[in-house]
């Protein structure tokens, strides 16, 4: 294990309709729809990521009630998914002017700029650029 290299591919985000998230993430945040494959049986293998990036977001369609009582909350009321950025202040004008909604005004940390939006099923982000 030693040498071997390792990093998380994906994370899947449990969402109400396939069609309705990918318009979220490709529109209002500027990702890029990198598969979007029909399995069959109402199933599609679909997956969002910003551009550039080493990660994506595999987005699930909730299946039964168990399921769709995630949608939304996946992390219980906590910030579930930290999206960085090198141009703060354009990417937060960006998606404010697109109607992403902002829990808070932007503030200055130790670590960096940062703001908490939700996405169009209320899970919590972070838009975080470091120092």
């Amino acid at each position: 294990m030693e040498n071997s290299k390792r990093h998380i591919s994906h994370v899947t985000l449990v969402v109400r309709d396939y069609d309705e998230a990918i318009a979220f993430y490709t529109q209002k945040l500027g990702f890029s729809l990198v598969d979007d494959i029909d399995l069959g049986n109402g199933k599609r293998w679909v997956l969002v990521a910003p551009k550039n990036s080493q990660a994506s977001i595999l987005l699930g369609k909730a299946v039964g009630k168990e399921q769709e009582a995630t949608i939304g909350n996946q992390t219980g009321g906590r910030v579930f998914l930290f999206l960085h950025t090198n141009d703060f202040w354009k990417d937060y004008q960006s998606m404010k002017e697109k109607g992403v909604v902002f829990k808070e005004t932007p503030r200055e940390e130790s670590y960096g700029t940062v703001v908490v939006f939700e996405d169009l099923y209320g899970n919590l982000w972070d838009l975080l650029q470091l120092k």
